[in-house]
């Protein structure tokens, strides 16, 4: 069977009575089209099932409707854990709502970050959405003299100003905020002996959440502090450490739900009961983990996806032309205490 041609430009100029150029400009959205030449041109693309060639429309446009998402995470990492699925899901959503397209890339080592390097200098997307970037990740000096317009999500861990222009524009959550809540719950169910389980302390998110639990606690016990990864498996390493330093440890802050829930784990082998014996916070509200757990998780919620949709929008507005003095460079959500049986 012989495969249509796929319908031209030419041919929805002659069914809309209008010239070639004149298609051209309302496909690639030139507003200065008078409208009812706009809908004859509108009605011809739809009755002829005409679709733009972005490659083409690119050379035009100088754009390629396209964003690439960094996450600076090996695959098994990124697929394992929910937080990420939340938060490409916000950046989906918002792209998609522009037409713009999603481009991932993972990086597991250095040969990854160059690789990265090379597809942002080569003109392949109209920006780039990088998070969970580590302290000392050379991903942001690559991006930087890659010269694509970029926000990170997470507050970067690099000075903000510099020589070469404004502050790296961010979205976060109140990390540390979160983390005084916690500890300021746990202490008032009148918890004595509370503990926290951190996340990897070369990103920021991990180190605000460990300082806001010293604001409330002032100067902790180092036994009480146990450092963990993010997952559930780190949290198991970090509540076992905890429990032989610190038998009586009647309190724990897990610096996000998946290593809460690598902790409850390790209470129950001890025949620990929650929250009658240890009370538990974690971090994220990541409905899959904190309903699931036994029991159910109190924990700090930051709106995951809607931290994707922001970091999206921002950098639509940076393509768009939108005056960088009238956006912040960075953008910091609040958290709340969601209470369920764990504490």
């Amino acid at each position: 069977m012989t495969e249509e041609p796929r319908p031209t430009l030419e041919a929805v100029a002659a069914r809309a009575g209008v010239s070639r150029a004149t298609v051209s400009r309302v496909v690639n959205g030139d507003p200065g089209v008078r409208e009812v030449l706009a809908e004859k041109v509108r009605i011809a693309v739809d009755e002829l099932g005409y679709v733009p060639n972005r490659a083409a429309r690119s050379l035009v446009t100088r754009r390629h409707d396209a964003v690439a998402v960094v996450i600076a995470e090996p695959e098994n990492r990124v697929f394992a854990d929910p937080f990420f699925a939340l938060q490409l899901r916000g950046i989906s959503k918002e792209l998609t709502a522009h037409d713009i397209q999603l481009v991932l890339l993972l990086t597991e080592g250095r040969d990854d970050h160059e690789r990265v390097g090379r597809y942002l200098a080569g003109g392949h997307v109209d920006g780039a959405l990088v998070f969970s970037l580590h302290l000392d990740d050379p991903l942001p000096g690559i991006i930087r003299r890659a010269g694509v317009p970029t926000v990170f999500g997470g507050r970067p861990g690099w000075p903000q100003a510099g020589p070469d222009g404004p502050g790296a524009a961010y979205v976060d959550c109140d990390n540390r905020g979160g983390a005084r809540e916690a500890v300021r719950h746990l202490v008032g169910l009148g918890r004595r002996r509370v503990a926290h389980i951190t996340g990897a302390l070369d990103q920021t998110s991990a180190v605000d959440r460990l300082d806001g639990f010293r604001d409330v606690l002032g100067e902790v016990d180092p036994s009480l502090v146990a450092e963990g990864d993010f997952t559930p498996a780190g949290g198991e390493r970090a509540m076992r450490e905890l429990l032989r330093r610190c038998p009586e440890v009647d309190g724990v802050f897990a610096a996000n739900d998946l290593t809460a829930s690598g902790a409850l784990r390790v209470l129950r082998e001890h025949g620990r009961r929650v929250p009658e014996d240890v009370a538990v916070v974690g971090f994220d509200d990541m409905l899959p983990v904190a309903e699931q757990t036994d029991p159910p998780l109190t924990t700090v919620r930051q709106d995951i996806e809607e931290m994707g949709r922001l970091m999206a929008r921002m950098l639509v507005r940076d393509r768009a032309g939108t005056d960088p003095a009238a956006e912040p460079a960075g953008v910091v959500l609040p958290t709340s205490l969601v209470r369920r049986a764990s504490a």
